[in-house]
């Protein structure tokens, strides 16, 4: 049963909703009405607001990372909430209203398995990840390529304030939250310093938030110019081509570094400049790539830490929309995601966002 009147549950069956449905690189993107849910208790119904284009669904999009079909993609979203299940409940634990903003976690977490018990609810062992599923007549609205979601039980919800622009609240659950559960991992503390590898969406707010948490000094490095001016911004002391960082990295400190980028000479740098009882916190390696070595003797006598992070918790989404609420670079992040399509001209959005001349690119479904 749903937090809304009889009349009000009428009208919302009778608009229904509206996705962007992949059916893989061959057939792509159809735009097309979908029923709205029945919500189960624990359940919730979001209106999308706005949602961002990921890496990882460039990545689905161009036939690299097999996704079952046909699907929503997206998962980097923000909406406010049209109707609740019985039961369902915020980071807080205060009860899910009608009209409240939120965001929520990319998969679900049951609370009860070995894998949750220990702390990595993100790898729960019936985890149902968002913009990953394939669609199932009890589960069709399930990405945030769509006008609106349908939250399942287990799912994380953290509000998002009304005075956090759209722009900034999408990434929160996926990259803003990755880079929180990465500095947490890696024990990221006031007083570091920290080499930040790749400077993507990722890697701009891992140098913001390294600051943020008192880092002394950032080293923000990458191969194209224009992100490392980008990192200066965002509070880098030196931003340096991957030539010169292993000369910043003697001269600066490196007690934390953060491999963002997945590339692997990127991974081997990282383990090559991480100073002595330093932290590596591998994140950006998210598909199959070349190996890389090490060699044992040094990593022991360096008492050499190597972290790998995926996703996050709720809670590090909770802090991940603290800190952007908090951070005096919001308008650069706002920045960071500079044109928006409706969600009927996707095809134009994902065709912007495969250029790589902004972090993101969103969809709006207004």
């Amino acid at each position: 049963m749903t937090e809304l009147s009889s009349g009000a549950l009428r009208v919302r069956e009778a608009l229904g909703a509206t996705a962007a449905i992949w059916a893989g690189p061959d057939n792509g993107f159809t735009v097309k009405p979908q029923p709205l849910p029945r919500l189960m208790p624990g359940e919730v119904l979001v209106r999308v607001e706005l949602a961002t284009i990921c890496g990882s669904d460039l990545h689905t999009i161009a036939g690299d990372r097999p996704t079952p079909l046909p699907t929503v993609l997206g998962h980097e979203a923000v909406g406010t909430v049209e109707a609740v299940g019985s039961a369902a409940y915020t980071v807080y634990g205060k009860p899910l209203l009608p009209g409240q903003r939120i965001t929520w976690t990319i998969g679900t977490s049951c609370g009860s398995c070995r894998r949750c018990q220990r702390g990595v609810p993100q790898k729960c062992e019936g985890v149902r990840k968002y913009g990953h599923e394939a669609i199932t007549d009890a589960w069709r609205l399930n990405g945030g390529f769509a006008t609106h979601c349908h939250l399942v039980a287990g799912t994380g919800l953290m509000p998002v304030p009304a005075s956090l622009p759209a722009e900034v609240a999408a990434p929160a659950n996926c990259a803003t939250a990755t880079v929180v559960c990465a500095a947490r991992r890696a024990e990221l503390t006031a007083g570091d310093s920290v080499a930040v590898i790749g400077c993507g969406m990722l890697g701009l707010t891992a140098v913001a938030f390294a600051r943020d948490l008192g880092a002394e000094h950032v080293i923000a490095c990458d191969v194209d110019a224009g992100r490392r001016d980008l990192a200066l911004k965002f509070g880098a002391t030196v931003a340096c081509s991957p030539g010169d960082l292993e000369a910043a990295a003697k001269d600066l400190g490196a007690d934390v570094v953060f491999e963002l980028s997945g590339n692997s000479l990127a991974v081997q740098s990282a383990l090559d400049i991480v100073g002595l009882d330093g932290r590596v916190a591998l994140v950006g390696s998210v598909s199959p790539g070349p190996k890389v070595s090490f060699e044992p003797n040094a990593f022991v006598r360096n008492l050499s830490h190597v972290i790998g992070s995926h996703n996050y918790t709720v809670h590090d989404l909770a802090e991940a929309v603290d800190f952007l609420m908090r951070t005096p670079k919001q308008d650069l992040f706002a920045a960071l995601v500079p044109a928006s399509f409706p969600l009927s001209d996707i095809d134009a959005a994902v065709a912007m966002a495969r250029t790589g001349t902004a972090p993101r690119i969103a969809v709006r479904m207004d």
